[in-house]
C-alpha cells in the first residue's frame, strides 16, 4: 500500500507539474494587442485602461497643415503658453552671478569652466570653449550644446574625463561641443540633471553611474519635473551668455544631442531669440510609441518607451515633438537623424505657412536615404510592434545614432556665413 500511495503521489506531482508548465506558457504574439472577452468592450487591464484614456485624449495643439498663416501666430503664442506652464520656471533672486573657476588653453581655444548657482546651496557646473580671437570688438555666434543620455559635458568638448581617465569623448557625440568651436564658434556645454558632475555619490567615487530616475522622482513629488529643473539651469545659463560682450545674441543656435534634445525644444519654444536648432536625433511621436509599442516581451512584460526623467505632467494632452519642432519655425531647423516621412511632411508644411519654406532640412540615415528602402506613405506605426520594429518604420538605425558631423557643420558654417 505505501508504494502504492508513493507512486501516485509521484503522479500526481508529474500531472501537477505539466498543467503549471502549461499554464505558463507564454506567447507575446497573443498578447501584443490589448484584448477584451467582454460583450461590453470594457478592460479589467489597468495597462489597457491606461492605453484606452490616452486614445481618447488628442493633444489640444496638434499643428494642423490648413492653418492660415494668421491662425500659425495665434497657435504658436498658444504652445509657447503652454510650455511655459508645464516647465514651471521659478524666479529665484539674490543668487550670486556665474563665477569663473578654471581655465585650460587648448589650440586655437580656451576650454573655460564656470559655475551657476540656481538656487540657494545648489551649483552646477558647466564648461565654455572660447576661440582665442574672440572679443567684444567682434562678438562671435555662440552655440549651447547639451548631452545625451549618461554623456557629460567634457565628453562633448573632447576634454579628458572627471571620472574615466584617458576618455575623451563619447564615441556617439564625438566631441560635439569641440567640433564647434574648432569652427570658430564660441560654444557653451552643461551636463543633464543626475549625470558628470551633476551625480551623488556615484561620482565621487569614480563609479561613473547615473541616476536620472530618482532626482526625477523628486521633482514630480514637489510638483515639476525632471525637464522642466533641467530647461530651467540651461535658461539661467542662456541668458547670461546673452549678455557676455563677445557673443552675438542675435545668432545663438541650440545643438541638443539624443536625450538633449528636450531641454533646448523647450527653451526654443520659449525664448523667441533663439537664432537656429540642431535637432541631433530621431524624430517622432512620444504618444504613438506608447500606444503602439504593445508587443509584450518573453516574460510578459510591456516595456515603455521612456524613463520616468522624461516625465512631464500633462506634456501630451498639448502637443508632441513634431508639433514642437513646427512651432519653431520660421527659424532655421536641421534634423539630420530621420523620422517618417509623415513628420517630416507636418513640419515642412508649417515653415511654408511660416514663410521660410526652405528653413527646415530633414536627412534620413544613410540606410534608409533612398526612398525604396522606407515606407514613404505611412501614416500610422501599427499597435502590437516592439522597439525593433518602431525603429524600423521610423527609419532609425540604432547602431549608427552619433552627431552627424557631415551634414550639422556646413549647415551651421551656411547659417552662420556672413
Amino acid at each position: 500500500m505505501e508504494k502504492r500511495h508513493i507512486l501516485i503521489g509521484i503522479l500526481a506531482v508529474l500531472v501537477a507539474n505539466t498543467l503549471y508548465a502549461q499554464q505558463k506558457t507564454f506567447n507575446p504574439e497573443d498578447y501584443a494587442t490589448y484584448k477584451t472577452s467582454r460583450a461590453d468592450g470594457r478592460y479589467a487591464s489597468s495597462r489597457a485602461i491606461g492605453n484606452q484614456l490616452m486614445k481618447a485624449a488628442e493633444p489640444m495643439l496638434q499643428f494642423r497643415p490648413e492653418m492660415a498663416r494668421e491662425e500659425f501666430a495665434t497657435w504658436k503664442s498658444h504652445v509657447k503658453q503652454a510650455m511655459t506652464l508645464l516647465m514651471k520656471h521659478p524666479i529665484v533672486k539674490g543668487q550670486p552671478a556665474p563665477k569663473r573657476v578654471h581655465v585650460t588653453q587648448r589650440e586655437g581655444y580656451r576650454v573655460e569652466k564656470w559655475e551657476v548657482y540656481p538656487f540657494e546651496k545648489a551649483v552646477v557646473s558647466f564648461l565654455m570653449l572660447v576661440p582665442d580671437n574672440a572679443s567684444g570688438k567682434k562678438p562671435l555666434p555662440a552655440i549651447f550644446c547639451t548631452p545625451g543620455w549618461g554623456q557629460t559635458k567634457e565628453g562633448l568638448a573632447g576634454e579628458p574625463s572627471l571620472n574615466k581617465p584617458g576618455e575623451e569623448y563619447n564615441p556617439q557625440s564625438m566631441g560635439m561641443a569641440r567640433q564647434y568651436v574648432r569652427e570658430g564658434y564660441i560654444t557653451v556645454v552643461v551636463d543633464n540633471p543626475g549625470s558628470g558632475e551633476c551625480c551623488d555619490t556615484e561620482w565621487a567615487a569614480g563609479l561613473g553611474s547615473y541616476d536620472f530616475a530618482t532626482f526625477g522622482r523628486a521633482m514630480l513629488e514637489l510638483n515639476w519635473s525632471y525637464l522642466g529643473y533641467s530647461s530651467y539651469v540651461s535658461k539661467l545659463i542662456l541668458d547670461w551668455v546673452k549678455r557676455l560682450p563677445e557673443v552675438r545674441r542675435d545668432r545663438i543656435i541650440f545643438s541638443g544631442f539624443s536625450f538633449g534634445t528636450e531641454p533646448l525644444m523647450a527653451i526654443g519654444v520659449m525664448d523667441d531669440e533663439i537664432y537656429a536648432f540642431v535637432y541631433n536625433d530621431y524624430l517622432c511621436r512620444t504618444r504613438e510609441r506608447i500606444l503602439t509599442m504593445t508587443k509584450p516581451q518573453a516574460d510578459g512584460h510591456r516595456s515603455y518607451p521612456n524613463d520616468i526623467a522624461h516625465l512631464i505632467p500633462g506634456f501630451l494632452m498639448y502637443f508632441d515633438f513634431p508639433d514642437l519642432v513646427a512651432a519653431l519655425a520660421p527659424r532655421p531647423v536641421i534634423c539630420p537623424e530621420g523620422g517618417m516621412d509623415r513628420d517630416f511632411r507636418l513640419v515642412r508644411k508649417a515653415f511654408e505657412v511660416s514663410g521660410n519654406p526652405d528653413g527646415f532640412l530633414p536627412i534620413h540615415y544613410k540606410m534608409y536615404q533612398d526612398a525604396s528602402t522606407r515606407q514613404v506613405d505611412l501614416e500610422h506605426q501599427p499597435e502590437g510592434i516592439d522597439v525593433e520594429t518602431h525603429f524600423r518604420l521610423a527609419n532609425v538605425d540604432p547602431p549608427h545614432h552619433g552627431f552627424k558631423a557631415e551634414y550639422v557643420l556646413p549647415w551651421v558654417k551656411e547659417l552662420l556665413k556672413e
